[in-house]
């Protein structure tokens, strides 16, 4: 699982049915399925995590996998070690999947390279986010059913976010018609082109767009990856782009039925007030709970055959039928590579 592009609408249907399967497992008593006992599973987090990486600790151990969890922090790599000799020490003890997280955009396709076990993006840089989408678009259908037509805004900081481009190809796979929303500092670079080749939209104009609106996906203003200004305040930022009272009283009035979304963390008072963070069109926490069910729905999918089909190096979900182009996202300015750096 290392790209939204991999996947069809069969595969992506397939995982969100099987989510909405294993969602039933967190209202249980006991909370555990048998299906990957004896399976081992390592969570190897170079960057912060709360939601992913305890939402993969937990899918795995509600599926009796044996998970184990490794931080960058604790790691050798903080000895000097590179990327490439902590997985396949890693990948020598046998394990069966390995879900990563790395600064470096392509590191979880070059670790695939590398090992025989299974590999899950749970993030690369500025550069995607596959599971994110798959739990975006599972939330949103619980709530609004087939996002076919539906109209989604992505809002805010589009430059530094894995997560946007995960939900275009992800969304616009279920039918969804997308409209990306940030000021001109926070475009990347070559989107204007990329918009055009796979039928999105883009605006400066966030007030423009609110009143047609069946979901709204807020993105976090990443500081931590900012090297400079890309707005004069926070204040202007909040004024221009930011999920106000106001504007959710817009939203509200245009479209009752309509939903919030954030993956997570917030800037509560940037991106998104208080009130559209609590109020009852909010999808926020669904979006917590989605994501153990829907990570559950990938390692199964992934780890549930026999021990050959599970030795095989590339993901049995990734599309390699011929004339099935990945589209290219266009990289932000920054952005590092796998094979730059730690790598």
């Amino acid at each position: 699982m290392l790209s939204s592009a991999d996947l069809s609408l069969d595969q992506v249907r397939a995982i969100l049915d099987t989510a909405a399967e294993m969602h039933g497992v967190q209202r249980r008593e006991v909370k555990k399925l048998p299906t990957l006992r004896g399976r081992t599973v390592v969570n190897l987090f170079f960057e912060d995590s709360t939601r992913t990486r305890s939402s993969f600790e937990i899918a795995g151990k509600w599926l009796s996998a044996d998970v184990i969890n490794i931080s960058g922090k604790g790691s050798s790599t903080s000895k000097g070690e590179s990327l490439r000799d902590t997985v396949l020490t890693v990948a020598a003890m046998g394990v069966d999947a390995l879900v990563i997280r790395h600064h470096a955009s392509g590191a979880a396709h070059q670790v695939s390279q590398w090992v025989d076990a299974h590999v899950i993006n749970a993030g690369d840089g500025m550069h995607e986010h596959p599971t994110q989408a798959l739990l975006d678009a599972y939330t949103m259908e619980r709530r609004l059913g087939s996002l076919e037509g539906r109209h989604v805004l992505i809002v805010g900081d589009l430059t530094h976010s894995r997560v946007v481009r995960s939900n275009l190809i992800t969304l616009k796979t279920l039918g969804a018609r997308i409209t990306l929303v940030a000021p001109p500092t926070l475009m990347p670079s070559g989107i204007t082109a990329w918009a055009r080749a796979e039928g999105f939209d883009l605006t400066h104009d966030f007030d423009a767009v609110l009143p047609s609106a069946d979901a709204v996906m807020m993105l976090r203003v990443q500081r931590e990856r900012m090297s400079g200004g890309f707005f004069p305040t926070a204040r202007e930022y909040t004024v221009g782009y930011g999920l106000t009272r106001p504007r959710l009283d817009t939203l509200v009035a245009a479209n009752p039925d309509v939903v919030i979304c954030h993956p997570g963390p917030m800037n509560r008072g940037l991106e998104i007030g208080a009130d559209a963070a609590d109020a009852a069109q909010s999808l926020i926490l669904d979006q917590v709970s989605a994501g153990v069910a829907v990570r559950m729905s990938v390692l199964y999918h992934l780890l549930s055959g026999n021990d050959d089909q599970r030795r095989v190096p590339r993901s049995a979900w990734a599309d390699t039928s011929e004339g099935r182009a990945r589209p290219a996202a266009p990289r932000s300015a920054g952005a590092s590579t796998a094979e730059e750096g730690t790598a």
